[in-house]
C-alpha cells in the first residue's frame, strides 16, 4: 500500500473519530441532567457547551487533524474547545468528564510540547475555577478535584501514546511513498537496460547478417565491372551470386522482423547453414574453405545454434575482407560441455591486443549471452584461429 492508500485509509475510517466526538460530548450532555447537583440547577448551558465542541470539531477540527495542519487554525481551534469546555466546567461541574474527548483533541492537533501544555491548563482551569466558585469543602470541588489530579498523571501518557501513533502514522506512509518512487525507479532502469540490451542484440543481428550481405553485394558489383568485357562468362556467374546474395538477404530481413531466428537454420541444420555460407565465401572470394563435422552433430537450442551460425558467418566474413587467405577450415565437434566451432584461415593474420572490430567484440557478446565463450589467437604472417563454444 502506498502513502496516499494510507492516507486515504486514515480518511474514510476517520467517521470513528468523528462519532467518538459527538458521541461522547452528546452523552456526557444528557447525563447532566441525571446528575442532580444543586450546584448546577441549570446544565443545559453546560450541555449546550458541550455540544459547541462537538459542533466545532466538525467544522474546523476533522479538516485540521486530517490536514496534519500545525499552524494557526489548529491553535484557534484548540482554544475555542478549551473556552467551551471551561464554560461547561462552570456551569455543570460534571462536565469536568468531557475531558476524555477534549485530550485526543488536543493531541491530534498540536505538537507534543504544545499539547502538554494545553491538557495542563485545561485540567488545571477548571479545578482553579470551581474551587474559587463553590469553596474547597464543595462536594463538586472534590469531584473535579480528583478528575484533575487523574487527568493530570493521565494526560502525557495519552498524549505521547496519540502523538507517537500519529507520528509513526507519517512515518509509514513517507516509507510507502518512498518505496513506490525506489520500484519504479528500478522498472524504469529495468526498461532501459532492457531497451539497451535489445538494441545492441539487433545491432549484432543487422552487422552478421544484412550488413554482411550487402558487403558480399558491393564486392561483388565491382567484379562483375572489370569482368564485363574481359570475362563475361564470370561476370554471369558473380552477376547470378549478386541476385542470390540479395534474395537471402531479403529472407534473412524478413526472418529478423518475424521471430529473429536465422532463416538459414529454418531450412536445415546448423552444418548445413555452415555449409552454404563456406560455399558463399569460395564463390566470392576463390578461397579454398573446408568444413569439418561429424554427420550426426546433436541439434542445439535455437539460441545456441544462432551463436555458433552468426559466428562463424562473421569469421568467414572477416577472412574474406582482411585474411588474404587461400585456405580455411571450419571444424565442428561435440565437447563435454557442449559444441565447439573453430575457425582456421593461413592469411596475413593480426595482432589480438591492437585489434578488435565490433564484429568480434559482438561475437564474443553473443557466446558469453549464452554461457560460452569466444577465443581468437593470432600472429602476424601465421593466420588467424577463431574457437567459439557454446554449452548444449
Amino acid at each position: 500500500m502506498s502513502g496516499r492508500a494510507a492516507d486515504r485509509r486514515w480518511d474514510s475510517s476517520f467517521w470513528l473519530w468523528d462519532l467518538y466526538v459527538v458521541g461522547g460530548c452528546a452523552a456526557i450532555a444528557i447525563g447532566l441532567f441525571f446528575v442532580g447537583d444543586p450546584a448546577a440547577p441549570h446544565p443545559l448551558w453546560g450541555a449546550l457547551a458541550l455540544c459547541g465542541i462537538a459542533a466545532c470539531h466538525l467544522v474546523v477540527g476533522r479538516r485540521v487533524i486530517l490536514s496534519r495542519e500545525r499552524g494557526w487554525r489548529a491553535q484557534a481551534f484548540v482554544a475555542a474547545i478549551l473556552v467551551l469546555f471551561v464554560a461547561a466546567v462552570l456551569f455543570a461541574p460534571a462536565s469536568m468528564s468531557a475531558i476524555v474527548v477534549l485530550y485526543p483533541l488536543t493531541f491530534m492537533s498540536l505538537p507534543l510540547g504544545k499539547a502538554l501544555a494545553v491538557t495542563t491548563l485545561v485540567t488545571a482551569i477548571p479545578v482553579v475555577t470551581v474551587v474559587v466558585k463553590f469553596g474547597w469543602d464543595a462536594a463538586q470541588t472534590r469531584m473535579v478535584l480528583s478528575v484533575g489530579l487523574m487527568a493530570f498523571v493521565v494526560a502525557p501518557l495519552i498524549g505521547t501514546w496519540i502523538t507517537r501513533t500519529v507520528l509513526q502514522s507519517e512515518e509509514r506512509a513517507d516509507l510507502l511513498d518512498e518505496l513506490a518512487a525506489r520500484r519504479a525507479d528500478v522498472e524504469r532502469l529495468s526498461r532501459d537496460a532492457g531497451t539497451a540490451a535489445e538494441r545492441a542484440r539487433l545491432a549484432r543481428e543487422i552487422h552478421d547478417t544484412l550488413a554482411q550481405g550487402f558487403t558480399s553485394i558491393v564486392a561483388l558489383a565491382q567484379a562483375i565491372e572489370s569482368e564485363l568485357d574481359s570475362a563475361p562468362e564470370q561476370a554471369k556467374r558473380h552477376l547470378a551470386l549478386v541476385a542470390s546474395t540479395a534474395r537471402e538477404n531479403l529472407v534473412e530481413a524478413r526472418a529478423m522482423v518475424a521471430t529473429l531466428t536465422p532463416s538459414a537454420l529454418g531450412a536445415g541444420t546448423l552444418v548445413d547453414a555452415v555449409r552454404r555460407q563456406a560455399q558463399r565465401l569460395a564463390l566470392e572470394s576463390g578461397i579454398a574453405v573446408e568444413v569439418e563435422a561429424p554427420a550426426d552433430l546433436r541439434r542445439l537450442p535455437t539460441a545456441a545454434e544462432v551463436v555458433l551460425l552468426r559466428s562463424a558467418q562473421e569469421a568467414l566474413a572477416n577472412v574474406g575482407r582482411h585474411a588474404h587467405a587461400t585456405r580455411v577450415t571450419v571444424h565442428i565437434e561435440e565437447t563435454a560441455d557442449g559444441v565447439l566451432l573453430r575457425t582456421v584461415d593461413d592469411g596475413a593474420g593480426f595482432d589480438v591486443t591492437s585489434v578488435e572490430g565490433y564484429g568480434l567484440s559482438g561475437m564474443r557478446a553473443r557466446a558469453e549471452e549464452a554461457g560460452g565463450s569466444c577465443r581468437v589467437s593470432s600472429t602476424p604472417g601465421a593466420g588467424t584461429a577463431v574457437e567459439v563454444e557454446v554449452p548444449a
